[in-house]
């Protein structure tokens, strides 16, 4: 049996980061993986529709620049092999330089099936060899998630897809049904509008990004409905049937309305599950809760209830939101806990939420009602987005809104608009520093910019608005 100090299983953003991380910290360790370092976000999620959305903003942008702008801009169309070809490339480096740094920390790529055998061992099996291994610190469990199913469709990659193989569907179709109203349907939905489909986007949920403040949903669906993507609600799809020229639904409203709908393609975005197929919990005393996350009994260490045993990533349970920047915290932590040291727990509402749609969406902290739930006397402030020049300048509309305790501390930041992506990272400092508006205040945002917009909200609550009041 080969002994190491840890062995993480699974090589997605928590696992590469648990192996990093505590290689750095002086322990030997092993990444046992069956796919492709990097996981679902490298090669099927983040950068690979971050690298589409960047394209479909470029195609926008020729077409604000022509009707919007007077320059004479036109689109030819969309070379899809040298799109997807770019994409690929982007996915291809990256991967290069995660193999690369794991390489040059010294932890042991272990390519193949990984199940537990005990609370301290692993065998790892690649084309019917079989490996042992023991770890002397701790196992990480790292095997993430993918797409919930929808009960009685089965994806086919063409006219019915998910979010984990809709980037790679053959060409741009005509028209997208998107199921799922939440940040994956809603990026999927953005995307295939910006690229000439005609889009519905249909919600079980009364409103669009269900966990976020009702604004954000509102104003979200105001601006997508802008760009011409029809937007359904508290609606619900009774039946679905693929067909060689398409799918064809049942669409049925809170209010009872029955609507009939034909798309050439059906994209499900309805939630991810996690991934413990052929992990062998029982054999290390695991087992799933109801929902079949892997849940810690000591949060602050990522532990299961098996000493030794941690977890990170999309086998965690709420409050981790499931997000990949999340799984890098929760693999710090893991790896320093390893490594015996005591580092703090994952603040985990301070943990930013984006959405990278146009327009995006970005929030961090507690939404109004969720804190008013949670006994905070609360005052709010909003401001559109076109109050400042250069949220006029971009023109997609949005707002800024502080959720704040009354002559406290700010307990959350929500945002939409153009780029409000890049201006979330000042908010996540001013909710887990539990800066009071009157500190962020004193602080001059930059003039023109879309964050001055922050920071005269942040103004208006200390009693100071130059173009507001409080409400």
């Amino acid at each position: 049996m080969d002994e190491t100090d840890v062995i993480v299983i699974g090589g997605g953003t928590g696992g590469y980061s648990t192996a990093l991380r505590a290689a750095a910290l002086g322990l030997e360790v092993v990444l046992a993986e069956r796919d492709l370092v990097g996981g679902t976000c490298l090669h099927r999620g983040c950068i690979p529709s971050k690298a589409m959305l960047h394209a479909a903003e470029l195609v926008d942008g020729i077409a604000e620049a022509r009707e919007r702008w007077g320059v004479r801009a036109r689109l030819d169309g969309i070379d899809w092999d040298a799109l997807t070809a770019t994409r690929d490339d982007i996915v291809r480096r990256n991967h290069r330089g995660v193999e690369g740094h794991l390489a040059h920390a010294g932890v042991r790529v272990v390519r193949g099936s990984a199940a537990l055998t005990g609370t301290r061992t692993v065998r790892v099996t690649t084309a019917g060899a079989v490996q042992e291994y023991r770890a002397r610190r701790g196992i990480v469990l790292a095997t993430g998630s993918r797409p919930r199913p929808l009960p009685g469709l089965r994806p086919d990659g063409q006219r019915v897809v998910t979010s984990d193989d809709a980037l790679f569907a053959p060409g741009l179709p005509g028209s997208v049904l998107v199921l799922g109203g939440g940040a994956i349907g809603i990026e999927y939905a953005s995307l295939h509008r910006s690229t000439g489909s005609a889009v519905t986007l249909v919600e079980a949920a009364d409103r669009l990004l269900p966990l976020e403040d009702a604004d954000v949903g509102r104003h979200l669906a105001r601006g997508l409905k802008k760009r011409g993507i029809e937007v359904h609600t508290g609606a619900r799809l009774e039946d679905v049937r693929s067909h060689e020229d398409g799918v064809r639904a049942t669409l049925r409203t809170a209010r009872g309305a029955v609507h009939e709908l034909r798309a050439d393609r059906l994209l499900v975005a309805v939630g991810r599950e996690p991934v413990t197929d052929g992990l062998d919990l029982a054999a290390a005393g695991l087992a799933t809760d109801a929902r079949g996350f892997v849940a810690p009994a000591d949060w602050a260490r990522l532990e299961t209830a098996v000493p030794g045993i941690h977890v990170v990533g999309d086998l965690l349970p709420p409050p981790s939101p499931g997000l990949a920047h999340a799984s890098f915290a929760e693999g710090l932590l893991v790896a320093e806990t390893l490594a015996g040291q005591t580092p703090g727990p994952v603040d985990y509402p301070a943990v930013p939420r984006v959405t990278y749609s146009s327009p995006q969406t970005a929030s961090v902290g507690l939404t109004e009602h969720g804190a008013r739930e949670a006994g905070h006397d609360v005052v709010c402030s909003t401001m559109p987005l076109t109050a400042v020049a250069k949220g006029m300048v971009h023109g997609q509309g949005g707002m800024v809104k502080v959720v704040a305790e009354r002559g406290g501390r700010v307990l959350g930041v929500h945002l939409v608009g153009p780029h409000v992506s890049e201006m979330i990272a000042e908010s996540q400092l001013v909710v887990g520093w539990e800066a009071e508006a009157s500190d962020v205040a004193r602080h001059i945002h930059p003039h023109p910019t879309l964050s001055e917009a922050v920071g005269e909200v942040m103004l208006t609550l200390a009693g100071r608005g130059l173009h507001q009041q409080r409400t």
